[in-house]
């Protein structure tokens, strides 16, 4: 697993070719507060019973409050065979923080 800070993620992001997917793995109630635009709502919980829903060829971004829990879903990608996971230390409060000082924080 790959770990990103925000900056290092935006780029990913504006780069050409194929986008990574944005996995945030918080609760709705967080998602609802702020999310980075485009990201997809799995919960943590939820995972083991989703992994259908998610390309184990795509690169993927998990995403949380401060990087914890979105540290442990990667890897739990990764034991899973998914290759190409990144993890977005800090979560969206260092988004917030570092990229778009206008999203809400809690």
């Amino acid at each position: 697993m790959r770990r990103m800070g925000p900056g290092e993620v935006a780029q990913l992001l504006a780069a050409d070719g194929e986008p990574p997917v944005l996995l945030d793995v918080r609760e709705p109630w967080e998602f609802e507060i702020c999310r980075i635009e485009g990201s997809v709502s799995i919960p943590m919980g939820q995972i083991p019973g989703a992994l259908a829903r998610l390309d184990p060829s795509r690169e993927i971004v998990v995403i949380c409050h401060h990087g914890i829990r979105s540290f442990q879903v990667a890897r739990f990608l990764e034991q899973q065979g998914f290759t190409r996971t990144v993890n977005l230390d800090g979560g969206v409060a260092a988004w917030a923080r570092d990229l778009d000082p206008a999203m809400p924080v809690y």
